[in-house]
């Protein structure tokens, strides 16, 4: 973290105990410590929440790639359907109709043809 070498830690500690005095150095030295490790906890704990707020980022702009694609594919399927549905409607619709002609045809020539029964 800091590119701080054996000989300027001596240096500072000397300086320290000059200072400070032999007596509240391992006081000050237990609380500069505690100080030092609640700011390496916090930077970490801003670390992991900066990289959980990444990740949940990366998450958020995969559902929107599924659902963009679930939704394209979606659309093509119903194209794809009513290509399908009318392909197969106006073949069935033009035999249904030719049918009923045909029908009609029989039902008209079978009046014309069959003789008035006679009332006994």
């Amino acid at each position: 973290m800091f590119d701080i070498g054996f000989s300027e830690l001596m240096v500072i500690g000397i300086v320290a105990l000059l200072v400070i005095g032999p007596e509240r150095l391992p006081k000050v030295a237990r609380t500069l410590g505690h100080l030092l490790g609640r700011a390496q906890r916090y930077v970490n704990d801003v670390k992991s929440d900066i990289n959980r707020e990444m990740q949940l980022d990366e998450l958020k702009k995969l559902q929107t790639q599924v659902v963009d694609s679930a939704r394209s594919m979606e659309t093509s399927m119903r194209q794809e359907f009513d290509v399908a549905r009318s392909a197969v409607e106006t073949p069935v619709q033009a035999a249904v109709s030719q049918i009923e002609a045909a029908g009609q045809q029989v039902n008209a020539a079978g009046t014309a043809e069959t003789p008035a029964k006679p009332v006994a």
